[in-house]
């Protein structure tokens, strides 16, 4: 790779600070899901539109921020999706007020737009920030600052609230709003003069093709199949990965459990315990195509194990579901991007654009749960990993055909 550093501790914590970031804003929909349900007396369906809402803002705009990335760079498309959003995070405050379902999915949206900007731009800067077979060892690393922030959120939330979700106004989120909204405007601050040098993929300046010949001859970004692949895996990934992050808490009240806003945090415990392996053993024990694999089973089983055990364990068995999901993100992306070489910041938009999956499948998610209870809404999950674990298996390497 080409890198203006050889020490990157530093651009780690800086980006790592971006990636829990990430996962706090998409955390605060695991509290939005079930309060939007009961305050407006929607559908499940309905209710999980809030989520769609906020990833189908990476269809529209993955392939835009690309554009962006490439006129000014990393870091500053960093520090402009914290502006974007902080303009989203505010829009919830009027739409709580008038108690717009729609002014609620256009705030998701606009937060979902800084979602992807920021998407696009750490997610590729981390790949490509070392050598590529170690990428899954860095990404477990972010993935760990990510996923401990989704249930910190509804609990930020429940904490500054002081209410049972059940007993909440919509008007009572103001004020953790207002609180985060200044955060976040204070992260886009520190992004801005950040030390973050911006770095190059192997082969991506057209005068070092050289250094990836696979590419050096490609004229077209759909060349590529094992990206194409990859794509499809990672939007299947991001839909189920949601589904097992943010139904949670709405699980727990679907199933009148105490203090609902607690469960938020067993799926992301099984996502850590997974990422702290990758840490461990990638690339030294395994590859990032065998932990691929391996997390696939392990998310078949724990799938089968939501949907198959008495209702009230199941809830538990969703951290066995996550534990599978750990490694998925780390090892698709490298895998996806490998040999791009001048591709590669369009490789990554679409990689960014298929993290819509979030968008589509926990809503479809939502209208199951709505027609057939919650518990057998998770079998959404079951063909989706066996995707992916064909992907681990084969479909990584018909780039090498």
């Amino acid at each position: 790779m080409i890198q203006e550093k050889k020490n990157f501790v530093i651009p780690l914590i800086f980006v790592g600070i971006m990636f829990f970031a990430i996962g706090f804003a998409l955390g605060i929909n695991s509290y939005l899901v079930p309060l939007l349900n009961k305050a407006l007396n929607i559908s499940s369906g309905q209710s999980y539109l809030v989520i769609a809402a906020t990833f189908s803002a990476f269809l529209i705009f993955g392939y835009p921020a690309s554009i962006v990335i490439k006129n000014i760079g990393y870091k500053r498309t960093m520090a402009l999706s914290f502006i974007m959003f902080a303009i989203g995070f505010y829009l919830f405050i009027p739409s709580a007020k008038l108690e717009s379902l729609p002014l609620f999915l256009l705030a998701s949206f606009i937060s979902g737009m800084g979602n992807t900007f920021l998407q696009a731009s750490v997610n590729p800067y981390i790949t490509i920030l070392g050598p590529i077979d170690s990428a899954a060892k860095r990404m477990s690393i972010m993935g760990i600052c990510n996923k401990l922030a989704w249930p910190i959120a509804p609990l930020f939330l429940a904490l500054v609230i002081n209410k049972s979700v059940q007993d909440v106004q919509l008007t009572d989120i103001n004020l953790p709003f207002y609180i985060i909204i200044a955060v976040f405007l204070a992260l886009g601050i520190m992004a801005f003069f950040a030390p973050l040098p911006e770095v190059k993929a192997a082969g991506e300046d057209e005068s070092s093709v050289e250094d990836c010949p696979y590419a050096a001859n490609k004229t077209s970004i759909w060349q590529f199949p094992h990206l194409l692949l990859g794509c499809l895996a990672l939007f299947l990934y991001v839909g189920v990965e949601t589904v097992a992050l943010s139904t949670l808490v709405d699980y727990a009240t679907s199933l009148d459990l105490p203090n609902a806003a607690n469960y938020g945090w067993i799926s992301s415990v099984g996502m850590v315990v997974g990422y702290i392996c990758g840490i461990l053993f990638i690339p030294k024990v395994i590859s990032q195509a065998t932990a691929l694999r391996i997390c696939s089973i392990l998310a078949i089983i724990g799938s089968l194990l939501v949907v198959t055990t008495p209702a009230h364990i199941s809830i538990w068995f969703t951290s066995f579901m996550a534990l599978g999901c750990s490694l998925m993100w780390p090892a698709l992306w490298p895998l996806a991007m490998t040999d791009l070489g001048k591709f590669t910041k369009a490789g990554s938009s679409l990689l960014v654009i298929a993290i819509v999956g979030g968008a589509l499948i926990p809503t479809l998610f939502g209208f199951m749960k709505d027609e057939w209870g919650a518990q057998n809404a998770y079998w959404i999950c079951l063909p989706c990993f066996l995707y992916i674990l064909y992907y681990g298996v084969a479909g990584y390497k018909i780039r090498t055909k």
